[in-house]
């Protein structure tokens, strides 16, 4: 009986030191390493001026609506098209405008009928007064008779114009020469007041809506000269600006600055972005550390960058961006002009990811 307790006292020994063993045993990562290419901070000291982003747009557009509801019979037009000024647009439906015109044209008639035999009388009984034929209460009532006549003939006269009016927002057409830029509304869509329908704008003259800091608006003046870099195109246009706004209230924080582009041959378009430079040194004296927008994460209203950490996996940086310039966006916070950081991966990053730089 001893050698049996012995050996099960053995045993349960030997089973405590295998687990404890286990339990020391480190877990081997043996997923593959991302491969991965990065960049180091780009510090922009070279350029002493400031420098904004914008975008391009006709300096004469417009979008079309109109003011009363109906169906669209028929739209003449697709986007793209060239369209002389005048030019009909789109139809809406108007039977109802034609019945009020058939009544107002009833009333005109009718008006005007008792609008003469309310003339005639007039001069008659003017004739019989003057020849001491006719009292003065007779005078004072076909006066007062010819007068309404006359008001009620205006009054209708003016309804028929007001009818006239509603008729030109039941046939759209072009304010202006130019081309087509979007259609929004097919035919059989009902068309509502104030949405607009068709949208147009006139090639050639364009213009730039730039966006400025508080800290840089005092600086600038109309008339000053600026460059405006066209990165999709790789151009530098000159221009002059024309408007500089005085309120900040619906542009959170920035001040537009409207800038006239002078005649050009490049093949600019609305909506393109630009790069603004005034020439005009910038207050801040630290350089501006700029990165990609290609390699910004965002995560919601976070935007961060992957970094590298000591033991070669990725770190997820969160930063606080600033202005844009052209591909690029201003970090204010969060890297440091001696960083690098990861602008393209071999696979999905996440935090703590093993990664190789190529």
């Amino acid at each position: 009986m001893k050698k049996t307790y012995t050996i099960l006292t053995l045993s349960v020994a030997l089973l405590v030191a295998s687990c404890g063993s286990k339990e020391k045993t480190s877990v081997v990562d043996n997923t593959p390493a991302i491969t991965v290419k990065t960049s180091q901070v780009e510090a922009n000291t070279n350029n002493p001026f400031l420098a904004v982003s914008g975008k391009i747009q006709a300096a004469n557009s417009a979008d079309l609506s109109t003011r009363m509801m109906g169906y669209v019979n028929k739209v003449y037009v697709n986007v793209g098209d060239k369209v002389r000024k005048g030019q009909l647009l789109v139809s809406i439906n108007n039977a109802d405008l034609q019945a009020k015109r058939a009544q107002v044209n009833a009333s005109i008639t009718e008006a005007t009928a008792a609008f003469n035999n309310a003339q005639k009388d007039y001069n008659r009984f003017k004739n019989l007064f003057a020849d001491n034929s006719a009292s003065q209460k007779e005078m004072d009532d076909m006066t007062a008779n010819f007068e309404m006549a006359k008001a009620r003939l205006e009054s209708a006269n003016q309804m028929k114009n007001e009818i006239n009016a509603q008729f030109t927002y039941s046939n759209i057409t072009a304010p202006f020469s130019g081309t087509i830029t979007s259609k929004n509304v097919e035919a059989g869509n009902m068309a509502n007041p104030g949405v607009s329908l068709i949208s147009m704008e006139k090639p050639g003259n364009f213009e730039v809506m730039a966006m400025v800091p508080e800290t840089e608006i005092s600086a600038i003046k109309n008339g000053v000269l600026v460059d405006v870099l066209v990165k999709s195109i790789n151009q530098t246009i000159k221009g002059k600006v024309v408007e500089v706004s005085t309120s900040a209230k619906n542009t959170g924080g920035q001040y537009l600055v409207k800038i006239e582009l002078d005649k050009t041959d490049a093949n600019i378009l609305s909506g393109m972005f630009t790069t603004v430079q005034f020439p005009i040194e910038r207050k801040a004296t630290s350089s501006m550390v700029l990165i990609p927008a290609d390699a910004i994460v965002t995560n919601g209203q976070l935007s961060g960058v992957y970094t590298v950490s000591a033991s070669n996996t990725a770190l997820l940086r969160w930063l606080r961006l600033g202005r844009t310039f052209g591909d690029q966006v201003e970090v204010l916070s969060g890297l440091r002009a001696d960083e690098a950081y990861i602008v393209s991966a071999e696979g999905k990053l996440f935090n703590g990811a093993k990664i190789t730089i190529q």
